[in-house]
């Protein structure tokens, strides 16, 4: 059974606090529930009644943070001692309903959404009519995150924000305060999720009744809406998955790099390491398409973006296991792009494409090349090295490979790559992949200039008859 990770900020809520765990664990949903409560320094009984309410149910974990440090901070606490396999936010007031926690997680868990918010403006079946201009300062930075993050979102600051657990222990979240609604809405966006939004019902509270919002916040979540979108863009703990995401919103890349294996591509493709389908969107007019990844996340994600084609399978398998090549068939062609320089053993992964191979067939590689622009940005991507000629044509050889072609290529990006790393940058930025698709053709026209260093190296190696 699936477990589902409540995340309670709680300041001042004693009034309230019983009845809201009680609604939660009885929120009429078929799934694990546990209440990770995070006191926010209150200074009435709070924290009293948490522990009380602990002690007669072991579902519910309790954060003591020292001192008031907001809300953001509360929930980003929250998330790191979660346990579920998705979560939501939980106000400890009663202005959200539980009893509608079916409505919202049901996209997520068909496996159509990996957020889900509950819009207070979407048509719904009843919500306390209140503050006028808060609803409009709601309406307007809503507008303002959609127009930053080209989302169509009615409601961008509600606390019903639902989220795969996976993906919201990844995203990298700093805000301390009210902004964590922006920032988290601006994250989801540049991690690529599938959004989804459902109508809830709303009963709001008064200023008197506690309500904590207010103008400052409104000031500050505009300022964020900008931040988030144009100066502080890396929305992932890892390194490996922001360059993946930024490189995505660039397909001309991905059609560039396939580009230089024209006339080598069969029809019965593995693909040996897809990552987040930036390659794997390039392979899919194939009539048979066997992608593989180690990394289980990306496994899954590409499968519920594409799992609904019939020529394609998704498996998570180690490529240096042997193991790995049993029971799949054999293929016209393996392609292999930014994936040996990974792996402790590519001897293994090149011997295992050679096993799957039909006689004739064509591994098509690609990896990064010169030992001399190895930079902190390799290091955060894992790269065990970057190759030479000499080192990748041994390795293919090896193998049992005939090479047909090897070649440098993208030689303009070598002045990105050598940028970053004079920078320490361990990322390639979206507005970098974004700037590097404007001048694409020119990037193009460089490679014809044969005797520049190309950042990566391209080969064709050929299964003999």
């Amino acid at each position: 059974m699936k477990k589902l990770s409540v995340l309670m900020p709680v300041y001042n809520e004693a009034r309230t606090l019983r009845a809201i765990v009680e609604r939660v664990l009885g929120s009429p949903i078929d799934l694990e529930i546990e209440i990770v409560a995070v006191d926010d320094g209150s200074t009435d009984e709070s924290v009293e009644i948490l522990h009380e309410l602990a002690a007669d149910d072991d579902r519910i974990k309790i954060v003591v943070q020292p001192h008031n440090m907001g809300k953001g901070k509360a929930i980003r606490t929250a998330i790191a001692h979660m346990t579920g396999d998705l979560a939501i936010v939980q106000d400890a007031d009663l202005e959200y309903d539980p009893e509608e926690y079916p409505r919202v997680l049901k996209p997520v868990l068909e496996g159509k959404a990996d957020a889900v918010y509950g819009s207070r403006f979407a048509a719904s079946e009843e919500r306390r009519v209140l503050f006028f201009w808060h609803s409009m300062g709601n309406k307007v930075l809503t507008a303002l995150s959609n127009m930053a993050n080209d989302l169509n979102l009615t409601d961008m600051e509600t606390c019903y924000k639902a989220v795969r657990g996976d993906i919201l222990q990844e995203l990298r979240l700093t805000s301390d305060r009210f902004g964590i609604e922006p920032e988290i809405t601006a994250r989801l966006a540049q991690w690529g999720a599938r959004i989804y939004e459902v109508p809830i019902s709303y009963h709001g509270r008064t200023y008197a009744e506690g309500k904590n919002i207010g103008w400052r916040d409104g000031l500050q979540a505009l300022w964020l809406i900008f931040k988030f979108r144009f100066l502080d863009t890396r929305f992932s703990v890892g390194s490996g998955k922001a360059t993946l995401e930024g490189l995505s919103k660039v397909p001309g890349v991905a059609r560039w790099t396939m580009d230089q294996f024209a006339g080598y591509l069969g029809d019965e493709v593995m693909e040996a390491g897809c990552g987040i389908g930036n390659i794997t969107s390039r392979l899919l007019d194939r009539r048979r398409l066997h992608s593989i990844d180690i990394d289980r996340f990306y496994v899954s994600d590409l499968a519920r973006k594409y799992g609904h084609l019939a020529n394609l399978t998704v498996t998570h398998a180690d490529l240096e296991d042997p193991g790995c090549y049993d029971n799949i068939g054999q293929f016209d062609s393996v392609v292999c792009v930014n994936v040996l320089e990974h792996l402790d053993h590519p001897d293994r992964a090149l011997a295992g494409f050679h096993r799957v191979l039909r006689p004739g067939g064509h591994a098509l590689i690609l990896v990064p090349a010169h030992g001399w622009l190895f930079s902190a940005a390799d290091d955060a991507l894992e790269h065990r090295k970057r190759y030479s000629e000499l080192e990748l044509r041994e390795e293919v050889s090896e193998a049992g490979f005939d090479i047909v072609e090897m070649k440098q290529f993208n030689r303009f990006g070598v002045l990105g790559w050598w940028v970053n790393k004079k920078t320490a940058r361990t990322v390639v930025a979206p507005w970098q992949a974004r700037l590097f698709a404007l001048l694409l053709p020119f990037a193009m026209l460089i490679e014809r200039m044969q005797r520049l260093p190309g950042l990566s190296l391209v080969v064709v190696a050929r299964k003999p008859n």
